[in-house]
């Protein structure tokens, strides 16, 4: 084989390398960009799950707060009714105790409300002796009405009048007419105590105190009526 045939057979030698070389570089450079594709897409769709996982995360926080300051404002919108509700039911209450002070001042009125009182008393507690415990400024009108309601209660029930005997300690004085004064002192507004003679048995029949019966028996009723007109 001559010189020429060698550099000829060098020749091809080196295209087909070099084509190989071609090939395997394109195979290379195509495999790589496959990766890199197949890389930046994980890259791409992680981060997008970052970014979605995260917004998730503030929705939920926001969307939180927004059930916790709701929830903060109904309370509160709950609180003022409740208030407003116990305002309007002290209010209630006082104007009726400010109609059983007047009582006192109707005198005929209030002397057939303290027999009955007594009359009452005595059916309740049934005992042959009593102690009876009224405010100084009634203790003359009860002694004009003992005998009577004894009278009334002997008869009522077939049996001897009982003894009742005046106690000198007296119950609260009544309310003077500027109430403020009286605010945070004890008063009654009349009425009268009984006790049984050995002091076991003891019937508060006082005004203040059947008003107190009367308003917690009434209370539920109050305040679904005062429900209704504050939701209206």
């Amino acid at each position: 084989m001559n010189d020429g045939d060698v550099s000829k057979q060098i020749q091809q030698m080196v295209r087909f390398i070099r084509q190989e070389a071609e090939e395997k570089a394109n195979e290379i450079s195509v495999s790589a960009e496959e990766e890199f594709n197949i890389e930046k897409l994980q890259i791409v769709e992680a981060e997008r799950r970052k970014i979605k996982q995260e917004y998730e995360r503030k929705a939920k926080q926001v969307e939180i707060r927004k059930k916790i300051e709701y929830s903060m404002q109904l309370n509160a919108s709950r609180i003022k009714v409740l208030q407003g509700q116990e305002e309007l039911v002290n209010s209630i209450k006082e104007s009726a105790r400010k109609e059983l002070q007047r009582l006192g001042t109707d005198k005929r009125g209030y002397k057939n409300l303290v027999k009955a009182l007594v009359v009452q008393s005595l059916v309740r507690l049934r005992e042959p002796s009593v102690l009876l415990r009224c405010r100084e400024v009634d203790r003359k009108l009860v002694e004009t009405i003992i005998d009577e309601a004894k009278r009334e209660y002997a008869e009522k029930f077939n049996v001897p009048p009982p003894k009742i005997v005046i106690d000198s300690v007296y119950l609260p004085p009544p309310p003077p007419a500027n109430g403020d004064e009286f605010a945070h002192q004890p008063y009654c507004s009349g009425g009268v105590v009984l006790a049984s003679e050995d002091g076991k048995i003891v019937l508060e029949n006082t005004l203040d105190a059947r008003l107190e019966v009367a308003f917690k028996q009434k209370l539920p009723e109050i305040r679904r009526r005062l429900v209704g007109q504050l939701g209206g």
